[in-house]
């Protein structure tokens, strides 16, 4: 039974709804007591809303356009996007009170347990009391600034995630018709209060919200006037606000342009605490035209990603998981020139089981090694203190050719890539600010270099940015190789995106938008093929999203032909699998842990000639279509080996992974007659395990 039914129109999911099932994973392991600690149940709570957040700021946001728009055509799944709002408003609410739920019932009793206390004004001790006037009085009420609604002062423009308290003050000029006012809770002082301990000997912390001091000394504001009522609320507007790059002559200006106005867009949700008055809400409402149907009144803080910061306190660190440190990569140990290794055999990266230190060793390499000539590279999301950056930004200033395509139109992190566009032009680099209509989400890092025997050149390609935080977060899959072939695909790559290039002739890429949608019908296909010739025929595909029509269906027939067919598929999926006559050889499995999943990996049969490949894309019409993606193929057989057996112990994973059934329920792994299995935990030893024998086996060499 779904948690939430609605009817299936027919053998599509749809994307939204899709979503939200995958974030309401995220929230099971918020709700998880028996695997997850306190701490990393908190931070998967404070994940939903951070998710939810975005989601609403850029889906629905989307579909609001739409309605206004008059766009009335239904959706793969068949619903229009009025009927998607209203769907995913009564999908949100549920998933909500459910956060809630868990906050109030769980998670804060399980704080209480280990002596963390989130504590409300009536329950502050007298020290405490004293604490929070002299705190309030010399840091909270010189930064607050009150607002009030009359003939002379409209609405304030309230900002987009901003946590503001509402309040009617009575009028003493008109006795029927309140003030309104309100306050905003100001961002740039810590939301998370310590408060000084009442048992300094039993090791407590105790807490308060903002928010809740600023309640406590309200009157101090609005002295003279009667409060009538007071509440919080939030709004999330629409960021999604159209860039027009075809008439955008200059592409940076665009962007920060785009960033400044998407301050300012409509106002899709508004969340409210849970007991608002009724008038203080409809004037709210009227204010910020705000649809009725996404108000959400909850019970508790607003905006619960402020939970990260009690993630954050120091010397908690039992109540996490244990930590795990990415491990060597066993063919580059005591190895000094990276470049030699590359020259000899392919290298796979496997994160954050193993270390990303490697690639950002590589461009630092690359950065003072004479005999570079030049670097090239794609950068889509990179860390606020990026070493690479600052290795690309060496190397220019060494003398070499360095060509960096800073991707300005990575969402919400345009600001941060304008940065480092300027920091890369300052020291000489060509920064191109990708391409127009095309986002270039492709990660790929060529070095060319001089050698005994000629130029040769250097590749490394990923299914994950160039970031060195989150190589330590998400799972993802990188290759090292010289292989000539890469070498002349990747320069011809940056070549068409520096210039007016075409890719005529490639070697081992496939390049969206260009020829990746037909190789993966191609590949599909020749399984289907096989499959009616009566021979095996397997697909095994691991990537984050699977959405688009065209290659669901391809996946249909192959079904249909016979094809075992296994989907290991993180979050959106809109292909209904187990459905008879259509897909009842597809299975679909989401793993959600303590690392997000994000690698690419897509595996085939291929006649017995089984064939690997990784890439930067999934299988979604924007990827596809829209955005500059690679696909690659993994020819050493070692690696190939290693990287089937990746996929084999993820789908047989039985702690984190959820099956998805024709009906869009995610139900927990069967584990009768199963050996117990979480594939995360198991790279994680697998990888300790292969760098302490790379370690041994070099010691033994040097003895000897």
């Amino acid at each position: 039974m779904k948690k939430f039914e609605y009817e299936l129109k027919n053998n599509y999911f749809n994307r939204e709804l899709s979503w939200l099932e995958f974030n309401e994973r995220v929230l099971n392991e918020a709700c998880n007591s028996n695997s997850n600690p306190i701490f990393e149940r908190i931070k998967f709570l404070s994940i939903v809303s951070s998710n939810l957040d975005e989601f609403f700021m850029v889906r629905v946001a989307s579909l609001f356009d739409q309605v206004l728009a008059g766009f009335k055509e239904p959706d793969i799944a068949g619903f229009t996007p009025r009927e998607q709002i209203s769907l995913i408003s009564l999908r949100a609410h549920k998933m909500i009170c459910d956060q809630y739920s868990c906050y109030n019932r769980s998670l804060i009793p399980g704080l209480k347990k280990e002596k963390i206390f989130i504590i409300k004004p009536k329950n502050l001790t007298d020290k405490q009391k004293s604490f929070i006037d002299t705190f309030y009085y010399n840091t909270v009420y010189p930064v607050l600034t009150p607002m009030v609604v009359d003939r002379s002062r409209p609405f304030p423009l309230i900002l987009n995630k901003s946590l503001n308290i509402a309040l009617l003050l009575e009028n003493k000029d008109e006795i029927d018709e309140p003030i309104f006012a309100m306050v905003q809770v100001p961002s740039v002082l810590d939301r998370l209060i310590e408060l000084p301990t009442v048992h300094e000997e039993k090791g407590e912390k105790y807490f308060i919200l903002l928010e809740d001091i600023i309640k406590m000394y309200i009157e101090s504001l609005f002295e003279g006037h009667n409060i009538i009522t007071m509440a919080c609320y939030r709004i999330t507007r629409n960021t999604d606000q159209g860039l027009d790059e075809e008439e955008a002559e200059d592409l940076l200006e665009a962007i920060q342009q785009y960033i400044k106005k998407r301050k300012w867009g409509m106002v899709i949700r508004l969340e409210i605490e849970h007991g608002m008055a009724a008038d203080l809400l409809e004037m709210l409402i009227g204010e910020l035209e705000v649809p009725r149907e996404t108000v959400y009144e909850v019970k508790g803080p607003l905006d619960l990603t402020f939970l990260m910061k009690v993630y954050a306190i120091p010397g908690h660190e039992h109540l996490k998981y244990e930590e795990y440190r990415s491990q060597l990569i066993p063919e580059l140990i005591d190895e000094e020139d990276i470049f030699s290794v590359i020259s000899q055999r392919d290298i796979l990266l496997h994160h954050p089981y193993e270390s990303f230190e490697p690639v950002i060793d590589f461009v630092k390499q690359a950065a003072n090694d004479p005999n570079v000539l030049a670097i090239k590279q794609t950068l889509y999301r990179v860390s606020g203190n990026s070493p690479i950056v600052e290795a690309l930004a060496q190397a220019a200033e060494n003398g070499k050719q360095v060509t960096v395509l800073v991707e300005l139109k990575a969402r919400f992190d345009e600001q941060n890539n304008i940065i480092w566009a300027k920091r890369l032009e300052m020291a000489g680099c060509h920064v191109i600010y990708g391409l127009v209509g095309l986002k270039t989400h492709c990660k790929i890092l060529l070095v060319v270099r001089r050698e005994e025997d000629g130029i040769k050149r250097y590749v490394h390609m990923s299914t994950g940015n160039y970031n060195d935080i989150t190589a330590k977060l998400y799972t993802d899959v990188g290759l090292f190789t010289s292989n000539p072939y890469f070498g002349a695909d990747a320069s011809a790559m940056f070549n068409m995106l520096s210039g007016y290039s075409r890719l005529n002739k490639m070697y081992k890429l496939h390049v969206a938008p260009i020829a990746l949608r037909n190789k993966l019908k191609s590949l599909i296909r020749q399984e289907a093929e096989n499959a009616r010739n009566g021979g095996k025929a397997r697909i095994i595909a691991n990537l984050n999203s699977i959405v688009d029509e065209g290659i669901i269906n391809e996946l249909y027939n192959a079904s249909n032909a016979g094809v075992e067919i296994d989907l290991l598929v993180r979050g959106i999926c809109c292909l209904r699998p187990g459905i008879k006559g259509l897909s009842d050889k597809i299975r679909v499995k989401s793993i959600v842990g303590r690392f997000l999943e994000h690698c690419r990996i897509f595996y085939f049969y291929n006649g017995g000639e089984e064939s690997v490949y990784l890439s930067s894309a999934d299988w979604m019409g924007r990827n596809l279509d829209r955005r500059v993606e690679i696909l690659f193929p993994v020819e050493d057989a070692k690696i190939s080996n290693r990287l089937k057996e990746m996929l084999k112990i993820c789908l047989k994973d039985t702690e984190k992974g959820r099956i998805l059934d024709k009906d869009g329920n995610y139900t927990k792994v069967d584990k009768r007659g199963r050996s117990k299995i979480n594939c995360q935990e198991y790279f994680c030893s697998q990888a300790i395990k292969e760098a302490q024998k790379a370690v041994s086996e070099r010691t033994e060499q040097d003895i000897e």
